[in-house]
């Protein structure tokens, strides 16, 4: 076991004259302090003052170990009465000057130290409480400051350093920074300092290290300092859009008057008697002054009731970067109709609103109390795995974002060709889903030009989509249990449904070619095809031409007890729609137009689909093309076999065939089309409409891929009241 440290040796080795003892007892020091029992007996044995002459007066190494033995003792709450304005001093001077990254590294954790130190207040003799006198905070450091101008400057550019321990502490320090100019630095000084920082591209620094591998290390202190400065940002955003918007104060008219005169104004004069203008007696404002900019009224202020200020900087900074657009915006929203154009401002307080709640800004961890924050980011960081979750860089890049998202809503609203105030509410909703999908799939390492051009290129298909398949979740989360049952139920109605369907396809009966594609001319080479009416038999007869209209049932002495079929066997499921475009007439229809031998080589030779009919034939039976002999059954044999020429009637026939014999359909066509009927059900039920009131022969043109054309749109008449309304089936 080691002996316990001699505090009066180490204490007279700091005063030494013997440079290499003085090293060596600053370096044990740097240890040992941070044990408490140790810290108060150094104190006790007075060496606050010779670790004070060491961290002035020393060089190197022995400087950076003098420093942090300081900082161990103050991470005790200890030894604050040697940090006077030498100290302080000091520590600024090596953190913008000296080269060595270990003095420069404690240097800042010194002076984290001290603007992060709790105001202490005590109480007088009337019991009131006043502050105790020890200066803490930005207020410590600034008389120091004002030597070095550069010191923010030189502090950013550290976030920047190769050693990421550099890159912490430096971190660590603008937000201890931040945090005590929004505690401390009243409600006019908070947003200058901010705006300082804003200008030092501190954004891009902090955005560069979120994106950086050394990121990924969730217990670096490098992560804890980014978390909280995200917290921060979070905080910041809070405190700006808390402050309520004000003319009286100075720099809020001022804001309000850049959106206007960057909206470039024309000269406005009153009519005179005659009902004509004129410049004379004097300029007057426009009664639609901040109408025509998007506001409901012309005292704009109580507008931004809910946004506050964080509203009026996002709508100064849209006009301020985007002049031009602004301007131009403006110009063709007032040649429209009134009731087309589209709020400008109203649309960029609404696009603030999505961002903050998309960001959770009210959700932030209380972030007043350094300890308490730092506490929640260490939760996090223990039982959060996913960096990709934890970090958010497009926070930082707000005003991109808030631009970005403007832009997307006016291009909506041209093209859905809303009209306000009905429409201003559904393309409010559009965006919101617009950015959780754009910018909530957005990783740690997305650039956020990356993330502009995908809104700059949405579209109204695309917002629509994703909203129904967010209204598919909504459902599925309230009703979750309902709808399986209702789906069940819907998936056993349709695929009866499916059923008659086919089988009403084999009623009608098609024509096919034969396999004889090799057939000499004047051979047979069609066959015509027909289920009976008791759907007991299929009857059959061969021809050679397919010009003669639809035969009689009767007319179809060939036949097969479909009680005799064992199977079907195809390859219609593997095979692609050779002929997609012609696939969506129906078989007789198509096979009609090859009547000569030439077109049914053609037609042969286009598609291999085929579908073969197999069962065990009657004795009399003329089949005897046997495929498979088993010594306990009679023998199966080939029964018949079908060309169909397009993929759809491929599809009838199959499935048809396949639900006679009570077996499941397995053509992508019919799948698709018992699930469209699943779906579509749903949300007639959940609409509370009626099967009757769909435009089935709307829906029968769509399900065969036919174009309906321009449906005419109905009138009012019939409806009742002004809550009366028309509905009718989606067109995709």
């Amino acid at each position: 076991m080691e002996d316990p440290p001699d505090v009066t040796a180490l204490i007279e080795g700091l005063v030494s004259e013997t440079e290499s003892v003085r090293k060596f007892a600053i370096f044990k020091l740097q240890t040992l302090l941070g044990d408490p029992s140790f810290a108060e007996a150094f104190i006790e044995g007075d060496g606050l003052l010779p670790l004070r002459q060491a961290v002035l007066e020393t060089g190197g190494n022995a400087q950076a170990y003098a420093l942090g033995s300081l900082d161990a003792l103050l991470e005790l709450d200890m030894g604050w009465d040697v940090v006077d304005g030498a100290v302080i001093g000091k520590a600024v001077e090596l953190a913008v000057t000296h080269p060595l990254v270990n003095i420069v590294r404690n240097a800042l954790t010194l002076l984290v130290l001290i603007v992060s130190r709790p105001l202490r207040r005590s109480r007088d003799e009337s019991g009131s409480e006043a502050e105790s006198g020890e200066v803490s905070g930005f207020r410590a450091i600034k008389p120091a400051l004002d030597h070095y101008p550069n010191f923010l400057e030189s502090l950013v550019q550290r976030l920047s350093a190769s050693d990421h321990t550099l890159c912490a502490n430096a971190l660590q320090l603008i937000n201890a920074l931040m945090r005590d100019a929004v505690a401390n630095g009243g409600d006019h000084e908070w947003p200058k300092f901010i705006k300082r920082l804003q200008d030092l591209k501190v954004i891009g620094g902090v955005g560069m290290l979120m994106r950086g591998d050394a990121a990924s290390d969730l217990g670096s202190p490098l992560a804890g300092a980014i978390l909280e400065f995200q917290g921060l940002t979070k905080l910041l955003l809070r405190k700006w859009k808390e402050v309520r918007v004000n003319v009286e104060l100075g720099e809020h008219k001022r804001a309000l008057k850049t959106i206007h005169l960057l909206s470039k104004p024309d000269a406005y004069s009153p009519p005179d008697a005659d009902g004509e203008t004129t410049v004379k007696g004097g300029k007057r404002h426009h009664p639609e002054k901040w109408r025509r900019l998007g506001f409901e009224t012309e005292s704009p202020v109580w507008e931004f009731d809910e946004t506050g200020y964080l509203g009026m900087m996002d709508l100064v900074d849209y006009a301020r970067r985007n002049e031009d657009t602004y301007q131009k915006t403006l110009m063709e929203q007032s040649v429209q109709p009134l009731e087309q154009r589209c709020p400008l401002a109203r649309a960029s307080l609404s696009v603030t609103l999505i961002l903050y709640e998309h960001f959770g800004i009210d959700d932030a961890a209380d972030v007043e109390e350094p300890v308490g924050y730092r506490n929640s980011v260490q939760e996090r960081l223990d039982g959060n795995g996913n960096v990709d979750k934890l970090y958010r860089p497009l926070l930082l890049q707000w005003g991109r974002l808030h631009t970005a998202a403007f832009n997307a809503s006016l291009r909506l609203w041209k093209t859905s060709s809303a009209e306000n105030p009905a429409d201003f509410y559904k393309i409010e909703e559009l965006v919101r889903i617009v950015v959780e999908h754009i910018v909530g799939a957005a990783s740690r390492k997305t650039e956020v030009g990356l993330v502009e051009a995908e809104l700059r290129s949405v579209t109204l298909e695309t917002a629509r989509r994703w909203q129904m398949e967010g209204l598919d979740e909504v459902y599925e989360d309230a009703w979750g249990p309902h709808l399986v049952q209702v789906r069940e139920q819907l998936q056993k109605e349709s695929l009866q449904f499916m059923k008659e369907q086919r089988i009403r396809c084999l009623l009608q009966g098609s024509w096919f070619p034969t396999a004889a594609a090799n057939t000499p001319p004047g051979g047979v080479a069609w066959r015509y095809v027909r289920l009976s009416h008791n759907r007991r038999w299929l009857h059959y007869q061969n021809y050679a031409r397919n010009d003669d209209g639809e035969p009689a049932l009767t007319d179809l002495p060939e036949k097969i007890d479909l009680n005799s079929v064992t199977s079907v066997d195809s390859n219609v499921s593997a095979s692609e729609p050779q002929q997609l475009m012609n696939g969506n007439n129906s078989s007789s229809e198509t096979l009609k137009e090859n009547t000569s031998h030439d077109s049914l080589k053609a037609a042969t030779a286009a598609t291999n689909t085929k579908i073969t009919i197999i069962g065990t034939p009657d004795p009399k039976s003329k089949h005897s093309n046997s495929i498979s002999t088993n010594t306990d059954t009679e023998r199966e044999t080939v029964l018949l076999e079908l060309f169909p020429q397009t993929h759809y009637a491929a599809s009838e026939w199959l499935d048809g065939l396949l639900l006679l014999l009570n077996q499941q359909p397995i053509t992508k066509d019919t799948t698709r089309l018992i699930d469209l009927m699943v779906d579509w059900g749903a949300r007639l039920r959940m609409l509370n409409l009626k099967w009757e009131d769909v435009d089935w022969e709307a829906l029968e043109l769509r399900v065969k891929g036919l174009n309906a054309g321009e449906r005419e749109v109905p009138g009012r008449e019939g409806l009742d009241g002004p809550e009366g309304y028309w509905y009718g089936m989606p067109k995709t």
